[in-house]
């Protein structure tokens, strides 16, 4: 259905976003319709999130039966469901405990927070800065934004956050300035730049910047906000490169389409 209302009508809706004019109205498995019942195949899976498809039958009989349960519990209680969640995490990963929010944004942001805070209690060096790599993309919040290291990204929202050096993206010079760099509190990668063109990290150059942290001992943050839960052939792409990391991000398909996001990290982070 094109979209012909006025601008007027559609006002309340901060235009962020180019939208095309399709309106959706329903989707399934694979497939979308729009409010006319035209029927479209789904090549963007919500943009790297329906990595089960539209409205799978379980998930959608599990968020039914939570419905009729419990909406909303704060985090001064238990809560079964994301302990279960927590667990199956922490046994198919390298990490051992895990952190939950609503956004891949944010859980890079809890990365990027985890990291700071071991660098100040730990590592002595509450001044020191994060590597990250040219143009990679780590969400849209202000640190996240700094992260990035992407000019149009960061483009009137200044002044950038500090705390954060950009280097070239699969280069063995950026391995041998991370190894001289007294200040380096931490390194953060995509194992596959998305926004950066769709490009995969080379696998020798990611066992040498592992090799770097752990001599140096600074952790490794690595985002799979796009790459997690199996969308590149093992449940996060990490496990195809030989390493581990210290810190680990996802979001996107770990919620099929209902918002949440996750930081996960090994044993001896500041909680």
């Amino acid at each position: 259905m094109l979209n012909t209302k006025s601008e007027e009508t559609l006002a309340p809706v901060m235009s962020a976003y180019g939208r095309f004019p399709i309106t959706l109205e329903k989707g399934k498995g694979s497939y979308v319709w729009n409010t006319e019942g035209t029927k479209y195949l789904d090549f963007t899976a919500g943009i790297a999130v329906l990595a089960l498809g539209h409205v799978p039958d379980a998930v959608e009989a599990a968020l039914k039966k939570q419905l009729g349960l419990l909406w909303h519990c704060s985090n001064l209680y238990h809560i079964g469901p994301q302990e279960k969640l927590a667990q199956m995490l922490t046994e198919r990963t390298c990490c051992d405990q895990v952190f939950f929010c609503n956004s891949g944004a944010e859980a890079n942001e809890g990365a990027i927070k985890l990291a700071r805070r071991y660098a100040a209690s730990v590592l002595n060096k509450p001044e020191g800065h994060i590597v990250t790599f040219n143009h990679s993309f780590h969400g849209r919040t202000l640190a996240t934004m700094a992260a990035t290291a992407q000019e149009k990204i960061q483009s009137g929202y200044g002044p950038v956050v500090p705390g954060f050096k950009y280097l070239p993206y699969n280069s063995e010079n950026s391995v041998a300035d991370i190894a001289s760099d007294d200040q380096c509190i931490a390194v953060m990668l995509e194992m596959v730049q998305g926004e950066g063109g769709v490009i995969p990290a080379d696998k020798t150059w990611v066992q040498q910047l592992s090799a770097i942290c752990t001599e140096k001992g600074i952790p490794m943050i690595i985002d799979e906000v796009q790459t997690g839960m199996g969308r590149t052939g093992t449940l996060f792409a990490y496990e195809q490169y030989g390493i581990e990391p210290d810190i680990l991000t996802a979001a996107k398909a770990l919620g099929s389409g209902i918002p949440i996001g996750a930081f996960m990290a090994k044993k001896g982070f500041p909680n």
